[in-house]
């Protein structure tokens, strides 16, 4: 990776002119920087802000609303649009959590969780959302064993394997629980208590990108998140507000793990706009069965 693809990746902004100081030689003792690479580091760690959370900002959360909009029109125009518009969450979901984790290209891993949410979503809409947690859990178990299969062929060392097997598990989990949106929709109940969850973590989403105070901010966004699900008027009040405060603290939680420890651009446009929905769809799934049977 050259100097100019890697400071663009780490998100910090345009391009600073070339470093035509001369070279100063180390300090005695201290360790010399990789060839090539010292002038990148230093330029990375002028771009860091003294703290590994960076969230991911404005842009994705637009683009995180944009997904939004698309799954909950899906989810309105029937389940076979809702499964189309949530493997395209799965896809940008798969990717991020790689990338979240250091490891790039790690195509196979990506192919591999990707195609497990798409089988999951394609059983639940072909048995029928009735047995849904049967089938995730099923698909769940089976991708599962696959992963540990294919990482018997790991050539790396035993702390490569671990860290392999470790992203490529958590990854295949992760895409397969965003499922949980389809399978909330047993009933017109249940595809509205998703629409309510989705204009949450979008409203929730956008709320916490303005910049203000940390703990302001945070109540901002669920406060913001809660009156969207009111004010949609899907649900009944008390159950909207459940239904959407759940999902804003989910889509919190999410943009929390895809701020974690100087994450890059892609980071920001895949695991930032990705996460605080996916997060999510476990939670309404949950609360759609215990507040609407």
């Amino acid at each position: 990776m050259t100097d100019n693809h890697d400071w663009y990746d780490r998100g910090a902004g345009p391009m600073p002119a070339p470093d035509t100081t001369a070279v100063l030689p180390p300090v005695d003792g201290a360790p010399e920087p990789p060839p090539g690479g010292g002038r990148a580091a230093r330029r990375r760690q002028a771009s860091r802000t003294g703290s590994p959370i960076i969230a991911p900002g404005m842009q994705p959360a637009l683009v995180t609303a944009a997904l939004a909009l698309l799954l909950a029109g899906g989810a309105l125009l029937g389940r076979p649009a809702l499964a189309a518009a949530g493997v395209v969450l799965q896809a940008v979901t798969a990717a991020g959590w790689f990338r979240l984790n250091g490891m790039w290209p790690a195509r196979q891993g990506i192919v591999l969780a990707f195609l497990a949410g798409v089988t999951a979503e394609a059983a639940v809409l072909v048995d029928g959302v009735d047995n849904a947690p049967a089938v995730i859990i099923g698909t769940l178990g089976v991708w599962l064993l696959l992963v540990l299969v294919l990482q018997l062929r790991h050539r790396g060392s035993p702390e490569e394997r671990l860290s392999s097997l470790t992203a490529t598990s958590a990854s295949t989990l992760i895409t397969i629980l965003a499922t949980g949106f389809l399978a909330t929709t047993a009933d017109p109940r249940g595809t509205d208590a998703v629409v309510t969850a989705l204009i949450a973590v979008a409203v929730a989403t956008l709320a916490r990108a303005i910049p203000l105070p940390g703990v302001v901010s945070v109540l901002v966004a669920l406060a913001a998140a809660t009156g969207s699900g009111i004010a949609l008027g899907q649900l009944e009040t008390s159950d909207a507000a459940l239904v959407a405060l759940a999902a804003g603290v989910c889509a919190l939680i999410g943009l929390r793990v895809a701020s974690y420890d100087f994450p890059s651009r892609f980071v920001h446009f895949t695991a930032g706009v990705a996460l605080p929905l996916t997060a999510a769809a476990p939670a309404v799934y949950v609360m759609a069965r215990a507040l609407l049977g």
